[in-house]
């Protein structure tokens, strides 16, 4: 059992985290978000599992490709592949830390930095009335 091979971009506001299950088996562990989020399975089968915060099994679903998954905020969420190379993708809008979904013309630019376990994504952005923000870097070592 591994965790799967992660890429991440961020287009406009939007942020996408690419998750390439090589082997049956793999997991991808329980976390949760504060909002509604979909993922897109292009590719294989997963178990998508919705636990509590105990980590046992809420309920489960098993999907196979193509579908689109619907995570409701707030539930802890687990993905296991069931065939080899099972491709998902987690697609979000990118927020602030008060969870208001920032405005694509807030991204000055985008810069996605890959090493081999961490990937880091900076978002240096301004302010509508040009005051600059702190950039926004987020971290995964997933």
């Amino acid at each position: 059992m591994s965790s799967p091979e992660i890429k991440i971009i961020c287009v406009s506001n939007v942020y996408t985290r690419l998750m390439f299950f090589k082997d049956a088996g793999d997991v991808e562990q329980g976390h949760y978000h504060t909002y509604n989020h979909a993922s897109l399975l292009s590719s294989g089968s997963v178990l998508c599992e919705i636990l509590d915060d105990n980590n046992s099994v809420v309920t489960s679903k098993i999907f196979k490709a193509p579908d689109l998954i619907f995570i409701a905020h707030d539930s802890k969420h687990k993905f296991t592949s069931l065939e080899p190379n099972t491709v998902l993708a987690c697609i979000h809008a990118l927020r602030n830390e008060a969870d208001d979904i920032l405005s694509p013309e807030f991204l000055v630019n985008t810069r996605v930095v890959n090493t081999p376990d961490l990937f880091t994504l900076n978002l240096l952005s301004q302010s509508v009335s040009g005051s600059p923000l702190q950039p926004l870097t987020v971290l995964d070592n997933n």
